[in-house]
């Protein structure tokens, strides 16, 4: 018998400050929080990330552990539509300005890393041939990052999409929205790449990075514009 009570699954797309979120859901959910940060979907190629979602999905529909009531990570949300279908679900993701968030992903790679980890290839990749930026951020592998997690996921399926560059505010929608403890306001951004700094990029790569990553632009504009900002007493959205 399926459990009645709701999921939360929150979807951490890189470099959106979800490292951040998840203290906060680890706050408000306490042992019914798992982190799922194994399928590295960026690290393979994208047959190979899909395959490996669905059949994840089918596995855990097989066996969801008991008592978990909120997932956060990297991975295809398709995976949890096929493991929770049947149940109550409420799926939650942040968002970034494209061209920063891929600018911050590069600069993440480079640092700090020996590139020897077996299950980060294309990382490891990546150091071996000293990418610049542009082979980074304009290449395939990494274009409309945001389109490529969200394949067979309808992104108005989200109960709620935050924005990094509004961090705090978006912090306590989410709290209001989901009637969740004080406790969870107090999760400021960790890391020191704020979301709302802007790196110092030439206007000539930055138009180039907007139009490779259009589809991206598009949702995040999508989401800064379409999304309800404030939350009144009964939870309901207001524009």
């Amino acid at each position: 018998m399926h459990s009645t009570q709701s999921i939360l699954v929150s979807l951490h797309l890189p470099k959106t400050a979800g490292t951040s979120f998840a203290s906060a859901l680890q706050a408000q959910h306490g042992p019914g929080y798992l982190a799922d940060y194994d399928d590295l979907p960026m690290q393979v190629a994208p047959w190979l990330r899909k395959f490996r979602a669905l059949r994840a999905g089918l596995d855990l529909r097989r066996s969801w552990p008991d008592g978990v009531t909120c997932v956060h990570g990297h991975f295809l949300p398709a995976k949890y539509l096929y493991a929770l279908r049947g149940r109550s679900v409420r799926y939650v993701t942040w968002l970034r300005d494209p061209v920063e968030r891929v600018v911050s992903h590069y600069e993440f790679w480079r640092r700090d890393y020996d590139g020897s980890d077996p299950k980060q290839p294309l990382r490891n990749r990546m150091l071996a041939e000293d990418w610049s930026l542009q082979r980074f951020a304009l290449g395939p592998e990494m274009r409309d990052l945001y389109t490529q997690y969200l394949w067979r996921f309808d992104p108005r399926r989200f109960a709620f999409i935050g924005v990094t560059e509004r961090y705090d505010d978006d912090l306590g929608r989410f709290a209001d929205l989901f009637g969740t403890s004080a406790a969870v306001r107090g999760h400021a951004l960790r890391n020191p790449d704020r979301g709302d700094a802007r790196y110092p990029i030439s206007a000539g790569l930055r138009t180039s990075l907007i139009q490779h990553h259009a589809r991206d632009m598009a949702l995040y504009h999508w989401a800064t514009t379409s999304q309800p900002r404030t939350v009144d007493r009964e939870g309901a959205g207001n524009p």
